[in-house]
């Protein structure tokens, strides 16, 4: 069984301002209140393609172990690692964010892909994010009558913490926008 859900967000700031803030939400600690299932953030690699202009970034992400406390403690674990690969390609005004959990694969498996680009009817002013989301629990003997309702819960907080995300870059934008005016908060 597959749990999955696409969102579509339009971000009322420019491309550039959002991208910023995408890089920076994870840093801030306030945001580390609002963003508290996120443990921690490390830069794996970076590279700039010199012929394309792209540049490539991977990053571990260490969560709380999603789904219900009862399906933690089943798998003995309470933290999961996750990758993130980013391409932002500057002259498409194009970001892309691709997450797969590397830890507890054998019960769950997670992407969530993001997109971030101009929005067709306002391409200097707005930004178009397209987030898509794919649970699959694992059938284990144990959890097998119940991977669609613990799917159904997993989705639930992700839909959650993506509307806490989406404060958290919305606040970030004004931000840099006040910043790039020379206005202090």
């Amino acid at each position: 069984m597959v749990k999955a859900y696409a969102q579509e967000h339009v971000y009322k700031h420019p491309w550039e301002i959002v991208t910023s803030a995408s890089w920076r939400k994870f840093a801030d600690p306030e945001n580390k209140r609002t963003l508290s299932h996120i443990l921690d953030v490390d830069t794996l690699n970076h590279k700039l393609d010199a012929e394309s202009g792209k540049l490539y970034a991977t990053r571990a992400i260490t969560i709380h172990a999603p789904g219900p406390w009862f399906v933690r403690k089943i798998v003995g674990q309470d933290i999961c690692h996750c990758v993130e690969s980013t391409v932002v390609d500057g002259q498409s005004r194009s970001m892309q964010l691709t997450t797969r959990n590397i830890s507890l694969q054998k019960y769950i498996e997670v992407e969530e892909r993001i997109r971030y680009n101009p929005h067709p009817d306002n391409p200097s002013g707005w930004t178009v994010c397209k987030q898509e989301t794919s649970i699959r629990i694992k059938p284990l003997s144990a959890l097998a009558s119940m991977a669609e309702k613990v799917e159904q819960r997993c989705a639930e907080r992700f839909l959650q913490n993506s509307v806490k995300g989406r404060e958290v870059m919305e606040r970030i934008c004004k931000y840099l926008e006040s910043e790039s005016r020379g206005i202090t908060f």
